[in-house]
């Protein structure tokens, strides 16, 4: 048995917190935890609660100090994306309808594997993921 529960939190870099911070929280209700204003040491910071012990740590900078090409895969980083779940396939497409009001772009839903799966572009432009199990 794995020695870890899970991911705790996963964290991202924009150039505009702000608009971030509300695509999160329109998109998937996710609740500011904690801020911190920008000091000479640290760039601002805001970590959002995205259920289930899960959170995402947004660090605010410069467009220029973000490296990489967050449209294309392997230029993205080590990382390349992060998959947020939810509880199952009607929440899976009502996250799908949301995310479409709020003029993300976004795939289809798709099974792969044991998951349903919808991959989306936040306002940043990084592919995620939403999924689900798939019921047998």
């Amino acid at each position: 048995m794995p020695t870890t529960v899970g991911f705790n939190h996963i964290a991202t870099l924009t150039a505009d917190m702000d608009k971030i911070v509300k695509f999160y929280a329109d998109a998937f209700d996710a609740k500011v935890t904690f801020e911190m204003a920008a000091r000479e040491d640290h760039p601002r910071m805001v970590i959002l609660d995205l259920g289930g012990g899960a959170a995402l740590n947004v660090f605010e900078t410069s467009a220029e100090d973000i490296i990489g090409d967050r449209h294309r895969q392997g230029g993205r980083g080590p990382i390349d994306h992060f998959g947020l779940a939810v509880d199952s396939l009607e929440t899976l497409e009502a996250t799908r309808d949301r995310l479409r009001e709020l003029g993300a772009d976004i795939g289809e839903i798709q099974q792969l594997g044991s998951e349903w799966s919808l991959f989306f572009r936040d306002p940043d432009g990084m592919e995620l993921e939403v999924c689900c199990h798939a019921a047998r």
